[in-house]
């Protein structure tokens, strides 16, 4: 299928992030991707590469912490990915199974849900293992809670969810790792339907639209409100390339969706998230078989992340005040802080509403 003329937001150069120092453990270089990972370093210009003559990360710590995260957000660690990793663990709502072909992103996201989740610097780490981790994948096909059972997205078979803990497009042109991914379950012998989901806000997806993907990678465009991700989502694709890489991808037979997170109340917030519908809506319209959904995620803080984030980003602007928050506890206690009840009954009647008149052809996943 041959995809319409480029617009001119397709002709602008993707975002691309490359570091500016790579650390490879000793385990790392010994496998083959992870030399493929060396190699896009070095063909990207990347001139700190060092190969480690052990397994263990040296410590990265900097003048403050700014500077430490300065430094951990321009690094690249090569690691492989311990055994704890292949025991694949259930990512409700989501997907079925969370698969990991990273922990860490680059990008500078001032609510972002990495904080306080993963321990240390924010440095991002690739997995040099990848064989290993896409040959545990048969043994979780036709089980998990989430879109195995249920007769609504029977079509995606079970899922598994690549950007529970990173962004893998964001690193994609210096690891390779996401197209292996893509091309695997396009081309695997499956014993039951099975399909791969991942979320991004980069627009680097030249390598992506001509891999053989059989239409079993749904790729979902993180995207918000235009003055949430002006403000808060510093270092990704522009929110109009956004939109555009999700008419690319959809044109080019993948099925597509919107992950519109963070939902924020903010001023004409009513007006911020129309417009984003109705952006989709043109850049989708006239898609064959659009297949298209949407998932919607709100603004939430825990007191850990919070507390990493104002070290991260001392001058933010985004609102964290528990006054304005009520709590909500998970299954083993943990606090976190969301919207009072009728804020969040009102903000889903209307995108209920919204996406009813917008885009009728999308199926609504959730909303958390």
């Amino acid at each position: 299928m041959t995809a319409p003329a480029a617009t001119p937001n397709a002709l602008r150069p993707a975002r691309r992030w490359t570091p500016r120092r790579v650390l490879v453990t000793r385990s790392a270089a010994e496998q083959p991707h992870g030399q493929e990972i060396v190699r896009r370093c070095e063909a990207a210009g990347v001139e700190d590469i060092t190969l480690l003559t052990g397994d263990r990360l040296p410590p990265l710590r900097g003048e403050d912490e700014r500077d430490t995260y300065r430094q951990a957000k321009n690094t690249l660690a090569v690691t492989v990915a311990p055994a704890s990793k292949l025991q694949l663990q259930p990512i409700p709502p989501s997907a079925d199974w969370r698969v990991d072909l990273a922990e860490g992103c680059p990008a500078h996201c001032q609510y972002c849900y990495l904080a306080g989740s993963l321990g240390g610097p924010p440095i991002t780490r690739v997995y040099a293992n990848l064989d290993e981790i896409l040959a545990t994948l048969d043994g979780y096909v036709g089980s998990g809670t989430i879109t195995t059972p249920n007769l609504e997205r029977h079509r995606e078979g079970t899922t598994f969810e690549a950007s529970c803990y990173t962004d893998p497009l964001a690193i994609e042109h210096v690891t390779g790792s996401l197209s292996r991914t893509i091309a695997h379950f396009g081309t695997h012998q499956w014993a039951a339907p099975a399909s791969l989901r991942f979320t991004t806000k980069f627009d680097d997806v030249d390598a992506l639209v001509a891999l053989p993907h059989g239409g079993r990678t749904r790729v979902r465009l993180s995207v918000n409100a235009a003055a949430v991700a002006h403000r808060f989502e510093g270092g990704t694709a522009r929110l109009p390339e956004r939109i555009e890489t999700l008419r690319r991808l959809a044109h080019a037979g993948y099925p597509i969706g919107l992950t519109i997170a963070p939902i924020m109340p903010v001023e004409d917030w009513r007006d911020g998230y129309g417009s984003l519908l109705d952006d989709v809506a043109r850049a989708t319209a006239g898609v064959p078989g659009l297949d298209l959904t949407v998932e919607m995620i709100t603004h939430r803080f825990t007191p850990k992340s919070k507390a990493v984030l104002l070290d991260w980003y001392p001058r933010t602007q985004l609102e964290m005040d528990e006054d304005l928050r009520r709590q909500k506890r998970g299954k083993f206690g943990a606090v976190k802080h969301v919207y009072p009840t009728p804020l969040m009954n009102e903000m889903r009647e209307w995108f209920d509403d919204a996406l009813a008149t917008r885009l009728p052809a999308a199926q609504r996943l959730y909303w958390t």
